[in-house]
């Protein structure tokens, strides 16, 4: 027997968003990793939370300064965005 399904949409309870996000986030790392491992694929992902934190992984030191690049620009469009 399977899950049920969801509804796909934004959670109200900003407690429960919170444990989701986290939950969610570290499931996709997980498969990111697997999928770099399994395939011997370059991997590249960068996650920002509702508070702006970034999380990322990249699987070759080559793809984790360009994720560094990357997400510095995105960051700082971010904080220019909001001023």
């Amino acid at each position: 027997m399977g899950r049920g399904k969801i509804v796909i949409r934004r959670i109200d309870n900003s407690t429960s968003r919170q444990v989701t996000f986290s939950k969610r986030r570290n499931g996709l790392l997980k498969k990111a990793r697997e999928l770099a491992i399994l395939c011997d694929a370059d991997v590249g992902l960068i996650i920002f939370s509702s508070t702006g934190k970034l999380y990322d992984f990249a699987s070759s030191s080559g793809l984790r300064s360009l994720l560094f690049l990357v997400s510095r620009v995105i960051l700082s469009r971010i904080i220019s965005f909001d001023q």
